[in-house]
């Protein structure tokens, strides 16, 4: 069997792990062949390949990124996208497709899978919001690299008595937000999924400068205001999937808090830091565990399926199941958070 790989979306730590784990297993375990297509849906739709064996694998567990590209190419979005992408996996051979992504990489996947492209799943996202499985790997990396530069931060704000406003990932999840701000021991979280009121983020501010100490408030970059509030934008301009870009929250909160309160804040953007450099231990284990299931997936022709992390083991669940909707942070798990506010 002649298997193509793709990774598509943004990039994160872990893609590099799946890659390997898919390609050493096909080839020694099942004998396969394998096409390696550049830029995600753009490889198969383009035609754009790369050579993929085990030597192209070597040394490349603990590189960040991926050696495949990526991209936000919809061929949905196409005209004649379908078509060309079946021709192309005609013409070189393919039997069966592994696509590594998020929700818009693995949505295309399912509808590919309904029209009878042969397509197995692998879950990949920082945001670790797709309901189907417990954890994304990259999600792991991202809150740690968060968590680190909030530590950092608290010397600089108890130091100039500032108010340090840290952005993070996050368009409608909070996860990435409350993992790292509970570790990093901040004094307010903001996310998505609970929209805020600025006179209490004021309010709480004010408080923790009484009791001596500087607040550090980490906010989702998709967080919005209780009244009157929208998601803030860096450009009203869509990606191929519908996505705005978003940006800009941490200085609009960071101005308004120094407006009512007359505390000097800042805001930190940590952006891309997040998704770049060498995935963690655990992003590693569970980013190549999900590659020796999938291509297992492929042998058994199990197509139509993604891998999912279920407590310690990984299941093969229809790519539906793990696409249909978002999974976000719960009023309980918030709550936990909001012991620590102020």
């Amino acid at each position: 069997m002649r298997v193509g790989v793709l990774t598509g979306g943004g990039d994160c730590p872990g893609l590099n792990a799946v890659i390997r784990a898919v390609v050493r297993k096909g080839v020694r375990g099942h004998g396969f062949e394998f096409v390696g297509y550049r830029d995600g849906w753009k490889g198969p739709l383009e035609g754009l390949t790369m050579e993929l064996g085990i030597e192209q694998c070597r040394g490349i567990l603990p590189r960040g990124g991926t050696i495949l590209g990526s991209s936000r190419t919809n061929p949905f979005k196409v005209d004649g996208g379908v078509e060309q992408i079946k021709a192309n996996l005609e013409r070189d051979g393919v039997d069966a497709l592994v696509a590594i992504g998020g929700e818009d990489t693995l949505g295309v996947a399912t509808k590919l899978a309904d029209l009878g492209v042969d397509v197995v799943g692998v879950p990949k996202t920082i945001d670790n919001d797709l309901s189907g499985t417990d954890f994304t790997f990259g999600f792991d990396t991202a809150v740690n690299i968060a968590t680190e530069a909030i530590d950092r931060l608290h010397t600089t704000a108890e130091s100039h008595h500032r108010v340090l406003v840290v952005e993070v990932m996050g368009r409608h999840a909070g996860w990435i937000a409350l993992h790292s701000g509970i570790a990093g021991g901040a004094s307010m979280v903001l996310i998505p999924e609970q929209p805020f009121d600025i006179e209490d983020v004021c309010a709480r501010v004010t408080t923790r400068f009484e009791s001596r100490y500087a607040p550090i408030i980490v906010v989702s970059e998709g967080a919005v205001p209780l009244e009157g509030g929208d998601m803030t934008l860096v450009s009203g301009e869509k990606d191929a999937f519908g996505h705005v870009r978003l940006g800009g929250i941490g200085d609009r909160l960071a101005g308004e808090i120094e407006q009512r309160t007359g505390a000097e804040a800042r805001a930190v953007v940590l952006g891309h830091i997040q998704r770049g450099g060498t995935p963690t231990a655990f992003d590693r284990w569970l980013a190549t565990r999900f590659g020796l299931q999938a291509i297992d997936a492929v042998a058994d022709g199990d197509f139509g399926t993604m891998m999912a992390l279920k407590g310690t083991r990984i299941e093969r669940l229809p790519l539906i199941e793990g696409t249909g909707e978002l999974k976000l942070v719960s009023d309980e798990e918030y709550a936990e958070a909001q012991v620590f506010f102020g």
